[in-house]
């Protein structure tokens, strides 16, 4: 497993550059909001959060349909199906080294980016501890569409199509325990503990999910 994770951490950042390529998404994002919406720094600051939330979620959708894609093509694939550890299992690890690649250098570059978007640092370490909370959620959703779509040739606009509405609770909850952070009257612990919960669902829910996919487009 530790061999597998460490595969596919270096071909997730070798492939279409990786973590640079997602960073960069999300810089173009965060960065041009400003501009769109003007020079109000309190206006700013109060969409902030959402905007590097909704940021870091289309960043983290750029490759998710390569997550089996590699092994589709070289026929190792095959061999995850019949080997003796369980393919729940393979995928995990797999979705785990997908974040690691991808989301987490996300996370890394949120303050930086908050910072466009004039936020204090109460807003900006809470938008961090969030998105380092929920952005796995995001690859395990992510993980089922890109499973489903393995087979085809252009699966990519697919993935996201199938992804992009399972992740609104995510995003909800991501939010709304930033912006609970800021607002002192609203509780910051209930929004998070539910971002936290919904991770560990899908933690279990959508390794399970996409390797039923793969056995049945397999077949």
């Amino acid at each position: 497993m530790t061999a597998l994770f460490l595969r596919d951490l270096k071909l997730s950042i070798r492939a279409g550059g990786g973590a640079l390529i997602g960073v960069l998404f999300f810089l173009t994002i965060v960065a041009v909001i400003p501009f769109g919406v003007g020079p109000d720094l309190k206006l700013l600051s109060r969409i902030g959060p959402a905007i590097v939330w909704i940021g870091a979620l289309l960043a983290a959708l750029l490759g998710l349909d390569r997550l089996f894609q590699a092994e589709r093509d070289d026929g190792s694939l095959d061999l995850m199906l019949i080997q003796e550890t369980p393919l729940v299992l393979t995928v995990l690890v797999k979705c785990l080294a997908h974040w690691a690649a991808t989301s987490l250098p996300l996370v890394i570059a949120s303050p930086l980016l908050g910072l466009f978007m004039n936020m204090d640092e109460t807003a900006i370490g809470a938008t961090m501890l969030t998105l380092l909370v929920g952005s796995p959620a995001i690859t395990f959703i992510g993980a089922v569409g890109a499973a489903v779509a393995v087979a085809l040739p252009r699966g990519g606009l697919l993935v996201s199509i199938l992804v992009l509405p399972l992740t609104i609770p995510v995003l909800i909850f991501g939010v709304s325990a930033t912006y609970a952070a800021v607002e002192d009257p609203a509780p910051f612990l209930p929004p998070f503990l539910i971002l936290i919960a919904l991770t560990l669902f899908f933690a279990v829910i959508g390794p399970a999910a996409a390797a039923l996919a793969l056995r049945n487009t397999a077949d």
